[in-house]
């Protein structure tokens, strides 16, 4: 990932949902000006829900996300239409685009009573208006108006109306919620340590993405940062005039950076601090006390926001497990997911363990983990689980406040 370029997690997704050859793709490019995405006469060219990341002034960085027709048809049609609706989950703003030679579709109406139900802003996007004549449009205008004034008529061919579009889109852009990674647990001038183990799961020249926007938050609020592998932290610590106000270990790293780390430097991970970003810290505490009754056979459902190739000693694939096993000294199975993909039905497992999700936004993760409470399947994040089978929950916990009362 670029340095320079926000991460995919802080950006927000504009979600384009409607039938085959609604001009879904060719809307894609008329708001861009550049040719992203592939069309074609052919119905379904998409067949996959395919995520852009972009500018589109007046709204800066953004994820466009072209899905697949919701009118496929046949079994391999049913899934990505369900790919389709799926997207509905990270989606920030909703534009349901319309042939409007064809008008509005039972398709097109189960969607946007989906979109609805979700409380999503958006519009209907009554596309290749250069086809029709003013009666016509005037007719769509009765239709539309049935299910929400949010209507907007344009042609991405003749480029009409595309300005006012971005206008439209523009003002239901959510405004950012004061939330803080790190920044609210220090003062300018304090010392943090950041401990980030260079092994061969690291990205080789760069950083893994939560090391830099913690290095990021902090950098803007004036803290002074130091950055160390595990085994230089306690040489670092004898260096410093002034005892570190925190320690931020990579949660691998957690049982040698407790173990050495002297007990009144507080001391958490970037995973946590990442549930504690995403909202859904408190539910993950809650989730992890399941691992004390993990029995021989049960599922346990190791999940990951990213899709990154997995080395020989990967966290997710193997560390978690190994260590799952230790901790409760029965054998479990494991069950892995990655990227976008997230079971529907969680009734097959136990327990659902889930990386810090740099790479989701926060509207996915509270989707996931709403998922999982509905269902009753308690869900835990990997920083807090590690955490717990080291026996340091209640310490790398201890520097965030609002976490103190579920440790009673």
């Amino acid at each position: 990932m670029n340095l320079n370029a926000t991460p995919s997690g802080e950006r927000v997704h504009i979600g384009i949902f409607g039938k085959r050859n609604a001009g879904k793709s060719s809307l894609i490019n008329a708001l861009t000006g550049q040719n992203l995405a592939i069309t074609s006469e052919t119905k379904g060219t998409t067949t996959d829900p395919v995520s852009k990341a972009m500018e589109l002034l007046p709204l800066g960085p953004i994820m466009v996300i072209d899905t697949p027709g919701i009118d496929d048809d046949g079994e391999l049609g049913k899934l990505r239409v369900e790919k389709a609706y799926q997207v509905l989950n990270k989606t920030h703003i909703a534009l349901l685009v319309v042939d409007a030679t064809l008008g509005l579709s039972d398709e097109d109406k189960a969607l946007w009573s989906k979109i609805e139900e979700k409380k999503l802003p958006g519009f209907i996007v009554f596309n290749k208006i250069e086809l029709i004549s003013e009666m016509q449009q005037a007719l769509l205008t009765v239709d539309a108006l049935k299910l929400t004034k949010s209507i907007i008529f344009v042609s991405a061919e003749k480029k009409t109306n595309i300005h006012e579009l971005k206008e439209k889109i523009a003002a239901l852009t959510p405004k950012d919620k004061e939330r803080a990674l790190v920044s609210d647990l220090v003062e300018p001038q304090d010392v943090v340590i950041l401990v980030t183990p260079i092994d061969e799961s690291a990205p080789k020249g760069r950083m893994i993405l939560p090391q830099q926007q913690v290095m990021r938050d902090l950098l803007d609020h004036q803290a002074i940062t130091l950055l160390v592998q595990p085994q230089e932290l306690i040489g670092a610590i004898s260096k410093l005039s002034q005892k570190p106000k925190l320690v931020i270990t990579d949660s691998q790293a957690f049982g040698y950076v407790n173990k050495v780390l002297p007990r009144d430097i507080p001391l958490t991970s970037f995973s946590i601090l990442m549930a504690r970003y995403k909202g859904n810290l408190e539910d993950a505490v809650r989730g992890v006390k399941l691992l004390n009754s993990i029995k021989d056979g049960d599922l346990v459902l190791i999940s990951e926001g990213c899709t990154h190739h997995r080395q020989c000693n990967d966290i997710g694939s193997v560390k978690l497990p190994g260590w799952i096993k230790n901790y409760t000294g029965v054998t479990p199975e494991f069950a892995f997911t990655s990227g976008g993909e997230f079971p529907s039905d969680l009734s097959p497992y136990k327990l659902i363990i889930h990386c810090g999700a740099c790479m989701l936004n926060e509207k996915e993760m509270l989707h996931r983990y709403g998922v999982a409470k509905t269902q009753s399947i308690p869900i835990t994040n990997y920083g807090i689980a590690i955490a717990q089978m080291h026996g340091i929950l209640a310490r790398s916990l201890e520097p965030l406040p609002e976490i103190a009362k579920l440790l009673k």
